[in-house]
């Protein structure tokens, strides 16, 4: 589910223009509507009924010979259902793909988690490029959402435990669901539910994570608090590796975030490592990850 305008319609419309055939068309419904994970994980209906009309407006543009499969598959969407939830599939440079059922809308049961936001597409691309700073390690991810950031790192970095963490119902479901649906190892990844506010020392101390990780979780100045105390609590313990990674929304209160680290003793080192752009996202906004340690 790239953005449209991301695809490259430039390369299309020369196809189109030199060959006055349908051919480079039916290869790309090949290659989307009709790929083997597209089927068995569909993306929304909206979305592959604005895909497959820009098809066609190319098509008849150029003036080529009408392709039958082209109208059969706009059929198929214009009949099917609107649903509230789809899937996307990511898919990683080991060759594996990550598919996650999310919904379609970026705010739905009351809250955000049940979507893939840029931060968590960073904060994947970094580990994929630093696959050992979770190798044989034990990893707690806080506000796991749907679960690709996890997902991803269980199939490409081989970490010996992985520990998912939310605390909205609605999103631990759907957590659940998604790992279940990526086939991870029972025996070596946990789905947990976490509440910053109200988890125990002897609770933290039981995961006995090597590496902590949290992608989009300083987004609300209500919660920054509860989240510095329990970063705190986990320094403070066993000294794991932290790393944090946020979309800058709103500049006060990332800052506000960050001087509650300085107040509570707590340094930060700004990770500037360029990524490897692995997922199609808009990268327009301001992402920083910063890595954490008591001074």
């Amino acid at each position: 589910m790239s953005r449209l305008a991301s695809f490259p319609w430039t390369f299309v419309e020369k196809d189109l223009e030199c060959n006055k055939s349908s051919e480079v068309i039916s290869e790309i419904l090949k290659q989307t509507c009709f790929h083997p994970l597209c089927r068995k994980f569909p993306p929304s209906v909206k979305y592959r009924r604005l895909f497959i009309s820009e098809l066609i407006r190319r098509l008849e543009a150029a003036d080529c010979d009408p392709l039958d499969e082209l109208y059969d598959a706009l059929a198929e969407v214009l009949g099917a259902e609107e649903d509230t939830e789809c899937y996307k599939t990511y898919l990683l440079p080991c060759g594996a793909a990550v598919s996650l059922s999310e919904s379609v809308a970026l705010i739905s049961g009351g809250t955000t988690g049940l979507v893939t936001w840029e931060a968590a597409l960073h904060l994947t691309e970094w580990a994929l490029d630093h696959q050992q700073t979770f190798r044989g390690r034990t990893v707690l991810e806080l506000g796991s959402g749907v679960g690709l950031t996890g997902i991803a790192i269980c199939r490409s970095c081989q970490p010996s435990t992985y520990v998912f963490s939310d605390c909205h119902p609605t999103v631990l479901q759907k957590l659940r669901d998604n790992v279940d649906l990526n086939g991870l190892d029972e025996q070596t990844v946990r789905v947990e539910e976490l509440d910053w506010s109200t988890v125990t020392d002897e609770q933290l101390r039981a995961f006995g994570a090597d590496t902590v990780i949290a992608a989009d979780v300083v987004y609300d100045p209500d919660i920054v608090v509860s989240l510095v105390e329990l970063l705190s609590r986990v320094l403070k313990g066993s000294s794991p590796d932290v790393l944090i990674c946020s979309t800058v929304r709103n500049p006060d209160t990332y800052s506000s975030f960050k001087q509650q680290l300085e107040n509570a003793g707590i340094s930060h080192h700004v990770i500037t490592d360029p990524v490897r752009h692995v997922f199609p996202y808009n990268r327009v906004s301001v992402i920083e990850m910063i890595k954490l340690y008591i001074k």
